[in-house]
């Protein structure tokens, strides 16, 4: 039996003095100190705020095999870890990226069918890494970047955590209420489809009372619900067969598509998904003290969100060939968005026994309504890990949609007539989300690397040189684009200054990221641990 090194040395320490007055504490944020377990302060958080874990997996192989053996492959085990994954998935598949894959198609026909596999296969890879963080620590990525980062940093990356959020879930709010505009022959406003969509944290609310298998159910129906919408589509229009199954083989890329390709790459990796999958994970029970207990839930956990992930391609790939075989070389091709493409739909390919336009509004809505959910669930973990608030379930859902709506209720009233301003806005968020990636990536990467944090299952040199190399790929296309579009749109000396002192900042944040994980020399900055965020009292 291979005995496992502790994750972090707050472990060891007894609960003295842990005792507090839980009413008053409701509203307190209070340090981790030497006299309070980290073990023990996650296990009061995943009471609070994680999904109910109704599935005990640990007490069903604890007895029956080695601890620092895993189990051998059961049908029955993969289907109690099904769920997470799916739930992760729906980030590949939230209004911003369907707008990337019928402006890819529209504009570069089917060449870039190669590019988006092989982006979704590096979403895959750093998604498994933020699997194994959870898994083999107990613990998810906010809470250990409020332990691993001074305070300072710590608040810097949940500033940007946050941004990030509510980039996100303009867009797939947004995206919802286009979905309810359609669908309801315009009866209902942009505002009014956003503040319906809103809603749906209590729906969330409400079913996460049922328990988490009843909650990845209804995700689950909405992903079908997806897929059948635009598999119908993908049928209807009937694309090439040879030209889709050269765009996946052939790699192909042009001065007119390179924009495009570029949105395609950025669109994978959303930063808010990737600290919620290290969460996700933990709804089902496994001692990270028990090799073979953590080896088992990696392997289950690798094969279900490989299986939810190639869904989510096979949706993306539908979308893109539609939009291909339909307005590829057409005039309309580089007007199409979100708002119009159902009624492009509808131009082109007619009412039918089905008319395509409610086809299309009822994939929308799916795809808006599942991300703006999994949205309300990674603003609750990322608020909840890097500070440690304890507050009732329902008002921090409260709090986290609330920092997406108003502004998106703002977006809604002043767009809601403008197409070309909402596109121009959705611009300027793809922009804005791909400035957060680094500040999610760079401390995933850091921290699967570090034995002290993962034990055995940090992650190899092999390994780590080929994520690193992912994640700088996938930074450095992001900064092309953030480059370029600052190039064409800030205009003016002062705006100018601005904008580059932010810009060398932002360069300085992620170098120092960089450093303290050992990528670079550790005295370029002077850091030093932290016992996380100061809190206040009420």
């Amino acid at each position: 039996m291979i005995p496992l090194p502790p994750l972090r040395a707050t472990h060891n320490h007894q609960k003295e003095g842990e005792e507090e007055d839980d009413q008053e504490s409701s509203n307190i944020l209070l340090p981790l100190s030497s006299s309070t377990s980290a073990h023990d302060c996650f296990d009061e958080y995943q009471e609070k705020i994680l999904l109910p874990s109704e599935i005990d997996l640990a007490e069903e192989t604890s007895h029956s095999i080695e601890e620092d053996e895993a189990p051998p492959f059961s049908w029955k085990k993969l289907w109690e870890f099904t769920g997470p994954g799916f739930l992760m998935s729906v980030a590949f598949l939230d209004p911003g990226n369907l707008e990337g894959d019928l402006q890819a198609g529209a504009i570069a026909g089917y060449s870039l069918l190669w590019l988006l596999m092989w982006s979704t296969f590096m979403g895959l890879l750093i998604q498994l890494l933020s699997l194994r963080l959870g898994v083999a620590t107990g613990r998810h990525l906010a809470e250990l970047c409020r332990e691993e980062y001074p305070y300072w940093a710590g608040l810097l990356l949940w500033f940007m955590a946050e941004l990030a959020l509510i980039g996100a879930d303009i867009q797939e709010v947004i995206g919802s209420a286009i979905a309810i505009k359609i669908l309801s022959h315009g009866v209902f406003p942009l505002w009014a489809g956003v503040l319906i969509t809103a809603s749906d944290c209590f729906i969330f609310l409400f079913l996460e009372n049922y328990g988490v298998r009843k909650l990845e159910a209804v995700f689950a129906i909405l992903i079908t619900t997806m897929a059948l919408s635009f598999a119908w589509m993908f049928a209807d229009t009937k694309p090439s067969t040879k030209e889709l199954t050269i765009g996946l083989l052939l790699p192909r890329l042009s001065s007119k598509t390179i924009q495009k390709a570029v949105g395609v790459v950025g669109c994978v990796i959303t930063p808010h998904n990737v600290f919620l999958y290290s969460a996700l994970v933990q709804s089902r029970k496994v001692d990270p003290k028990k090799k073979g207990q953590v080896q088992e839930a990696l392997n289950y956990y690798t094969i279900e969100s490989s299986i939810a992930v190639l869904v989510s391609f096979t949706i993306n790939l539908f979308v893109t060939a539609v939009f291909a075989k339909g307005f590829y070389g057409t005039s309309q091709a580089s007007s199409i968005g979100l708002v119009n493409a159902g009624q492009y739909l509808q131009e082109r390919y007619g009412g039918g026994l089905f008319p395509i336009l409610y086809i299309w509004g009822i994939g929308l809505l799916a795809a808006g309504q599942s991300s703006t959910m999994t949205g309300t669930y990674a603003g609750q973990f990322i608020m909840g890990g890097f500070l440690k608030l304890r507050m009732r379930k329902w008002m921090r859902s409260l709090i986290t949609r609330s920092c997406a709506i108003i502004p998106t209720v703002i977006v809604a009233i002043v767009f809601n007539g403008s197409e070309d301003s909402l596109d121009v806005l959705n611009e300027w968020l793809n922009v804005f989300q791909g400035m957060q990636i680094p500040f999610a990536l760079i401390p995933l990467l850091t921290l699967v690397s570090n034995e002290h944090v993962m034990g055995v299952f940090k992650i190899g040199s092999t390994m780590g040189r080929t994520v690193w190399t992912v994640a700088t790929l996938v930074i450095v296309i992001n900064g092309c684009v953030l480059l370029d579009f600052f190039k064409s749109e800030v205009k003016g000396l002062l705006v100018g200054l601005v904008v580059c002192s932010g810009a060398l900042a932002y360069l300085a944040f992620i170098l120092y990221l960089i450093s303290h994980g050992g990528a670079l020399p550790t005295n370029l900055f002077g850091h030093r641990h932290s016992n996380g965020f100061a809190q206040l009292k009420s």
